[in-house]
């Protein structure tokens, strides 16, 4: 019998991560559970969907696996590494948008790619918080560092970069959020890159849960609420407008219902909108550029 494939194990593992995601996720929200989809893509392989709503603490968390497979369009192929039209891509893809203004809302997915005579791994987390706390903010980013430094101490300061760079709004002059890893095209020892991905697919929920566990009943109002929905409509701009994994699920003909599964259930825009000087939604202005938050204090 012959040894799994560095795919099918990859695949293995994201599927087992998606359910070690959830389960944590069940249990910190402590009101409503995840409802599963299983989907098939017309061209090959398919996926599980997982979505919680109305949730005591997230109004809206999507936890997604894909493993699709099939023939890429001629155009998008030649905008990818590799040969041909033939592709694999196997992974796990995750957004939580909390319902207090107070938890940050976060992203992740790790992902590995097979197109032609190529083969790579990508991903990473990044946190977008309405109202940073700087300790908040310093313990995501020392937890992505230590599973970074666990495989090359160059990994953290290259990522974080790369991070900075890619969730960054060119048309609003500011990054998405407060950053942590980005990594896409990671192709050599691909057996040590998987080991890699590995470790930070793990240290996800050490860097994420106990920043909810501490904010979940910091206390707000309307006012708070109110720029929460606004500041979520930089997200919708982002995802809709830059996001790689959003074109590639579209131009793959991915579900597009598990594709825009990171949208917010609710956003705002406001025209103009100016928050008052010295107020806390003035302050969130100063986190949103790349700064190395590890050694250069808020």
């Amino acid at each position: 019998m012959s040894e799994p494939s560095l795919q099918d194990r990859a695949a293995a593992f994201f599927r087992e991560l998606q359910q070690r995601i959830t389960t944590a996720l069940e249990e910190l929200d402590g009101s409503a559970r995840f409802l599963e989809d299983r989907w098939e893509r017309g061209g090959g392989g398919g996926g599980f969907t997982r979505v919680l709503t109305g949730g005591a603490l997230f109004e809206k968390a999507g936890v997604n696996f894909s493993d699709v497979a099939g023939d890429l369009a001629e155009d998008f192929a030649r905008q990818l590494p590799g040969t041909g039209t033939r592709f694999r891509a196997v992974g796990v893809s995750l957004v939580l948008h909390p319902r207090s203004p107070m938890v940050p809302t976060v992203h992740a997915n790790f992902r590995m790619l097979e197109h032609g005579d190529r083969r790579w791994f990508g991903g990473g987390a990044d946190l977008t918080p309405t109202y940073p706390f700087p300790d908040d903010v310093l313990h995501f980013h020392r937890t992505l560092r230590a599973a970074c430094d666990r495989h090359d101490p160059d990994h953290y300061a290259r990522f974080k970069k790369w991070c900075d760079e890619y969730f960054f709004l060119p048309h609003r002059g500011e990054t998405r959020g407060v950053g942590g890893l980005f990594f896409d095209w990671l192709e050599g020892d691909l057996e040590r890159t998987f080991a890699f991905v590995k470790d930070v697919g793990a240290a996800f929920l050490d860097a994420y849960l106990p920043l909810a566990v501490r904010r979940r009943d910091e206390p707000h109002g309307e006012r708070e609420r109110e720029f929460q929905l606004y500041r979520r409509g930089r997200y919708v701009e982002f995802n809709l407008l830059h996001d790689r994994g959003t074109m590639f699920g579209l131009k793959t003909g991915g579900r597009t219902e598990s594709i825009l599964m990171s949208l917010p259930p609710l956003a705002r825009w406001e025209y103009g909108f100016q928050p008052a000087p010295g107020s806390r939604e003035a302050e969130l202005t100063d986190y949103l550029r790349p700064r190395d938050w590890l050694t250069e204090a808020p």
